[in-house]
């Protein structure tokens, strides 16, 4: 890796296209961006670079603070989660968003009313970040009746309409042309509103995320690609695996499409970049792609074996121990003046027991009645409908 120096580490490049609007750059992944013989206190002067960014002057304390808890409370959920899994209480696979969470937590902070999240399968942190419940979530894990998908979905299918969250997808790419159908729908009933989908760098490959992106800039739809930019998909290196030049991001400008690439280990960052994003979306009815660059801790899903094969040990224990953004945010906090080392202590001992008392409730829940398998296949059987009774249906009625 490249030995690079502070301020080369954190800067952020953006294309805006007809007209391109340079702003900061950086290089392709988390793991690229940041050296890991580069010391961190030499980074950590950059990662408050956008404090003063027109969208994040506008947090109150109880905002950041507020952030901070959403971050621990993710991560304390899956912490517990891995627990039960690892102990035969769960079945399926259990991806787990460990060292990711600023990049959920700082997008949906953003977000209005009338803008969507859909997601690929590592869906528990955006779950969260919605405002999806831990007791909810972690029975559907537990595959119990009382889960967000009734115990039917697990891991990979998390849903909460009530919430605009349309899942927990576990095809790879899946998802993408579903996202571009939530952007259609807003435009089509005039709704001012964004689609956030957010999708692996293992899946910028797909036929079907290329597709949606054609139709995106075709037909104006206020459709927002996120690229969470782990830097190695499934378990493969994004240098191995992709053809690109500088950024997956890029890509953007074969369609020409608004893009941006920057580093999510900074809740700044992220809120600065997506809120350009969702103006561009609510105002201008124009798609873009967003490559945040992040760090995955845990393997591709809890049964990856190989997680120390094509990464090493070193390189996985760098980034838990100076660049874990719960920690980079906490000093953020601290720093600022906003919290005290007391009060965030609480928070965690709050979310840690949230977490527990989760899993208590999923253990003590009941498993789906065997009938229930036909229900919610099809909205209108479900809601006996004319439609579900008869098997047509009339778009224009």
């Amino acid at each position: 890796m490249e030995d690079n120096t502070a301020g080369e580490l954190f800067h952020v490049e953006q294309r805006v296209l007809p007209e391109a609007e340079q702003s900061f750059a950086s290089p392709a992944s988390l793991a690229s961006m940041i050296s890991l013989s580069q010391p961190m206190s030499k980074a950590k002067t950059t990662l408050a670079a956008h404090a003063n960014d027109p969208i994040n002057e506008k947090l109150t304390a109880a905002d950041k603070v507020g952030l901070y808890r959403q971050m621990v409370r993710i991560r304390r959920f899956e912490q517990v989660s891995l627990q039960h899994y690892q102990a035969g209480r769960m079945g399926g696979f259990l991806h787990l968003y460990i060292g990711q969470e600023s990049v959920a937590v700082g997008t949906v902070s953003v977000m209005g009313p009338n803008d969507h999240v859909i997601t690929a399968y590592r869906d528990h942190g955006h779950a969260l970040a919605v405002g999806m419940g831990m007791n909810e979530c972690m029975a559907e894990l537990f595959g119990k009746a009382t889960g967000c998908s009734r115990g039917k979905g697990g891991s990979m299918h998390y849903f909460a309409p009530d919430k605009n969250y349309w899942g927990g997808h576990g095809i790879v790419a899946g998802q993408t042309p579903l996202g571009l159908g939530l952007a259609y729908g807003l435009k089509y009933r005039g709704i001012k509103g964004a689609a956030l989908c957010f999708l692996g760098d293992g899946a910028v490959n797909q036929g079907a995320f290329h597709e949606s992106l054609n139709l995106a800039e075709l037909w104006d739809l206020p459709v927002i690609y996120v690229i969470e930019n782990n830097g190695y998909s499934m378990g493969t290196s994004q240098q191995r695996s992709s053809a690109y030049q500088d950024f997956l991001a890029k890509r953007a400008e074969g369609y020409g499409m608004a893009w941006e690439q920057f580093n999510g280990e900074d809740v700044y960052a992220v809120r600065a970049g997506v809120g350009k994003a969702i103006e561009r979306a609510h105002n201008e009815s124009k798609p873009s792609i967003l490559e945040i660059a992040t760090y995955r801790w845990e393997g591709h899903s809890v049964a990856d074996a190989n997680k120390f094969k094509y990464r090493t040990k070193e390189e996985v224990e760098k980034f838990q121990s100076e660049h874990d953004p719960i920690q980079v945010w906490k000093r953020n906090l601290l720093n600022e003046g906003v919290a005290t080392e007391e009060e965030l202590k609480k928070i965690d001992k709050e979310a840690q027991k949230e977490a527990e008392d989760s899993a208590e409730f999923a253990k003590s829940s009941p498993y789906p009645e065997p009938e229930t398998i036909f229900e919610d296949v099809y909205w209108e059987v479900d809601n006996k409908t004319e439609a579900g009774q008869t098997g047509r249906h009339f778009f224009n009625d």
